[in-house]
């Protein structure tokens, strides 16, 4: 499929594993790729793999004026957006609400909220200038809109908030036909911030935690670039304001319907109970 031929994506935390495969996913359809990440490095590699349809941009979301830079670039580049993977994000620091600290709550508002809003924003303004029809997925809630999280207090505001600022910003954008999507995915493999020494302890890890998933399998971040690629093509032409889960049945589980044992479906001999 080449659903993004002619089209100009950007792509924000395109350094990191999602937003990576995102990047991988759109550029294989045809498309053209801003590759933004506040790791300039990172952003470069990604760049080089893809080829000559993909360029880089170190962004600090969370910086008013770098944002808007950057998305003045891509237009000046580019002509226009059609499609943006508000992706860039952070887990922040994990500590109970009376111990978090103000500067972390500050930290992960700035680059979880705030800089959705910044990259939103000046994404519409641009789209509704060049008279784009785009499309919006932001990076939203999460399983931590689904379930609760000890000690991540500031993530899940966050992710929550994410969940409103689209919802309404599907509303407001929708009269210029652009549409603005959440997805929200539940635990996915990566490695990034996993010491080398320390990946058999975290694969042994992952593997405990997909006993206790529905669909009995971890998330890989190209599941979540296929979710992204829908959302942002024309066949959700029809499709604005929803929050997509994507998480292998992980949250409908409860204390009330988990079963005994470390598995779930919790597999016996002769069937499944």
């Amino acid at each position: 499929m080449k659903r993004f031929a002619n089209k100009v994506v950007v792509v924000t935390g395109g350094g990191g594993a999602i937003g990576s495969a995102a990047a991988r996913r759109f550029a294989e359809e045809g498309g053209r790729l801003a590759i933004l990440d506040q790791n300039g490095e990172a952003a470069e590699r990604i760049t080089t793999e893809i080829g000559a349809d993909a360029f880089a941009l170190a962004v600090d979301v969370g910086d008013e004026t770098q944002v808007a830079s950057a998305i003045a670039e891509v237009q000046r580049r580019c002509g226009r957006i059609d499609v943006l993977f508000n992706n860039a994000g952070i887990s922040g620091k994990v500590a109970p609400v009376y111990q978090l600290a103000v500067e972390d709550w500050d930290r992960i508002v700035r680059i979880n909220l705030r800089g959705m809003f910044l990259m939103l924003r000046a994404t519409l303004q641009s789209m509704i200038e060049t008279k784009t029809e785009g499309a919006v997925v932001n990076m939203g809630s999460s399983m931590a809109g689904w379930d609760v999280l000890a000690g991540g207090a500031g993530y899940a505001a966050t992710k929550h908030g994410v969940v409103g600022l689209s919802r309404i910003a599907a509303l407001d954008a929708a009269p210029y036909g652009i549409r603005v999507n959440v997805i929200c995915p539940g635990v996915i493999e990566t490695t990034l911030g996993v010491p080398a020494d320390d990946r058999d302890a975290y694969r042994r890890g992952i593997e405990r935690f997909a006993n206790r998933i529905p669909l009995r399998r971890i998330g890989q971040p190209e599941d979540v670039a296929a979710a992204v690629a829908f959302l942002a093509s024309d066949d959700a032409r029809h499709v604005t304001g929803a929050d997509w889960l994507i998480d292998g049945g992980q949250t409908l589980q409860s204390w009330a319907n988990a079963p005994e044992g470390g598995a779930y479906p919790l597999h016996r001999e002769g069937g499944v109970s």
